[in-house]
């Protein structure tokens, strides 16, 4: 009996504690991202190329096993991302249309978990700067990718990974971020 009436008023002071005020459902919280201030450096290593990257980035040669010599990294630390630069010598037609396709095929192996692909093209006769710019929107592991050349003797391939689970609507406004230095980096870009 004594049990019951203890079990009765906690029942009944749960019920009347959990009436009054309104509940409301809260949205999703996110991360707050700081940016660092946009200011840029060059860079003008062994390889045949220069370009303007981000003072924020750190810039590094490729360190995996296949890596050949000119394959550099972009490092985003603070957002925890990639930009994987490899360079080839164009020796002949047959390696250049193997490169460019080679691009197209890596941009397109997103194609099951991408909602858009769209190709933009590079073309700048004076600076003998030709591309193709590969925007991958969805849940992909890359969202950018891009291929410069000047169609005889230099090639460079880009693509940029964030080292993560691809959530796009996550990254996002990171991605809006980094496109920005990608456009500074390819306005700047010249064969030495």
């Amino acid at each position: 009996m004594r049990f019951g009436v203890i079990y009765t008023a906690f029942a009944t002071l749960l019920l009347f504690s959990s009436c009054g005020g309104d509940y409301a459902p809260k949205p999703r919280g996110f991360f707050r991202i700081t940016y660092p201030e946009k200011s840029y450096r060059m860079y003008n290593g062994t390889c045949p190329y220069s370009f303007q990257y981000p003072a924020y980035a750190v810039i590094g040669p490729d360190s995996t096993a296949l890596a050949e010599p000119c394959w550099q990294n972009i490092n985003y630390p603070q957002f925890n991302a990639t930009l994987h630069l490899s360079y080839h010598v164009i020796d002949s037609k047959k390696t250049f249309n193997a490169l460019t396709e080679d691009a197209r095929t890596f941009a397109f192996k997103h194609t099951s978990k991408a909602t858009s692909i769209d190709e933009g093209r590079i073309a700048d006769p004076k600076r003998r700067l030709y591309g193709i710019y590969y925007t991958i929107e969805g849940n992909t592991a890359s969202s950018v990718q891009f291929y410069l050349t000047d169609s005889s003797r230099h090639y460079l391939r880009a693509a940029l990974y964030f080292n993560e689970e691809p959530r796009a609507d996550s990254i996002q406004p990171v991605l809006s971020f980094i496109k920005k230095d990608i456009d500074v980096m390819i306005k700047t870009f010249h064969w030495n």
